[in-house]
């Protein structure tokens, strides 16, 4: 069964930001710090999300998209998500 990774998301983060991988904010354990602190806004998660759609097909709300406020969060909703579709 496929899993997401925080590598995984991290590399999502940055290419839908278009960002620079050796970007310091990105860099290190960025599983518990919060989105906002990542500067990463609503519109960079909806298109991460979109991101994630594509790659893994599973399907984040926007209402849940909201309430996430974590790299390690949206790994963790991911990852429920394609145990519950096996």
């Amino acid at each position: 069964m496929t899993t997401m990774t925080i590598d995984t998301l991290r590399r999502i983060l940055i290419e839908c930001a278009g960002g620079d991988e050796s970007a310091p904010e990105l860099a290190g354990d960025i599983s518990a710090v919060d989105f906002e602190e990542l500067g990463y806004d609503s519109l960079a998660l909806i298109e991460s999300a979109s991101r994630i759609r594509r790659d893994f097909g599973v399907v984040i709300p926007d209402d849940d998209l909201v309430e996430v406020r974590t790299p390690q969060e949206l790994v963790d909703i991911v990852n429920e998500r394609l145990r519950g579709a096996a």
